[in-house]
């Protein structure tokens, strides 16, 4: 079993004790600026477990997400050739790469997109800094781009219970990619109402 692997598995178990609730803010505040695994992974066997707090948890962890953009953030700003040679050793280059591209095209709607994208949300968070992108802009595209995704989670929770955690074991990275292209595809018609 690979490191991650361990590591997802170990995140199950502990979305499962009392101190659950306190797991998934510090799970969803470290992967928005440095950790590996998303809050998706503890978020929805809690839901399921705990169907009255559905909203809460969503909640909780859209703002410890956006806090820990912040994080993030702050890291580009002021901090980015400290991490540069980690995100080399992660292999996460060519991905960041493309988050400053994404940057140079979309702006705003690079990190609302990044909310739903299988791209580590980090990486956006951490070009976004390294851009110099309006802070208060920032925060607003975090909270819409990272609260429709954990919020959506929920509502998918809500409408199919235990079945959707086995769907999105095997199918999150379409489920995100299928969400990046319906966000797309709106932004799309919106640039060409306003340019066409």
């Amino acid at each position: 079993m690979s490191f991650l692997a361990r590591i997802y598995e170990k995140i199950l178990v502990l979305s499962k004790t009392s101190r659950a609730t306190y797991y998934l803010v510090i799970l969803s505040f470290s992967e928005s600026s440095f950790f590996p695994i998303p809050p998706d992974v503890m978020l929805a066997p809690m839901c399921i477990a705990q169907p009255k707090r559905i909203w809460i948890l969503a909640f909780y962890t859209t703002t410890a997400s956006v806090l820990g953009g912040l994080l993030g953030y702050f890291i580009g700003v002021y901090g980015f050739s400290i991490v540069e040679p980690m995100l080399m050793t992660a292999g996460y280059m060519d991905k960041y790469d493309l988050a400053l591209q994404w940057f140079n095209r979309w702006g705003f709607w690079a990190i609302l997109v990044a909310g739903f994208s299988p791209i580590p949300y980090k990486l956006f968070t951490i070009a976004a800094g390294v851009v110099s992108m309006a802070l208060p802009a920032f925060i607003l595209a975090s909270f819409v781009g990272r609260g429709l995704r954990f919020f959506l989670l929920g509502a998918l929770v809500k409408l199919f219970g235990n079945k959707i955690d086995s769907f999105l074991k095997r199918h999150i990275n379409v489920v995100g990619w299928a969400s990046v292209f319906i966000l797309l595809a709106f932004i799309g018609v919106d640039f060409f109402n306003q340019y066409g």
